[in-house]
């Protein structure tokens, strides 16, 4: 699956929580969002941001106002999670175990392996394979 396909996928599965998920929708779809925020973290600094002299010979540029990114990251929220669940559900995981993100350090280290590693061959309890299915989109 291409960056475009994953995103144009995610966006139509925006808040669809079942069946599965490959590893490059997913790791495609993280790519957009980080570029995403970063893109319009700039815009936002250069529209709405404000310099600071901290230390002589050093410049800051901070905003509290950042109306772009926040739009942005409320948007990609829920495909987010979804994608995420899908992933886990690839591995023959219950979507439920992405609340292990929220245990410091350790959770969102062991879900990154898992949203690394190869999702079950074949079909599982969650769906049919989604890299024995060639068209993306289904």
């Amino acid at each position: 699956m291409s960056f475009i396909e994953a995103i144009k996928h995610n966006f139509r599965n925006y808040v669809t929580f079942s069946g599965r998920a490959r590893r490059s929708e997913f790791w495609w779809w993280i790519l957009f969002v980080w570029l995403g925020a970063i893109a319009l973290s700039i815009v936002d600094l250069t529209l709405f941001g404000t310099t600071v002299d901290s230390e002589p010979g050093s410049i800051e540029r901070t905003t509290n106002f950042a109306p772009f990114s926040w739009i942005f990251m409320l948007a990609v929220l829920l495909p987010t999670i979804s994608v995420a669940v899908r992933r886990l559900h690839d591995r023959d995981k219950s979507g439920w175990w992405y609340w292990l993100g929220l245990v410091p350090i350790v959770g969102p280290i062991i879900l990154i392996v898992w949203f690394a590693m190869e999702g079950t061959r074949g079909d599982n309890k969650y769906g049919p394979d989604p890299l024995a299915n060639p068209d993306p989109l289904q």
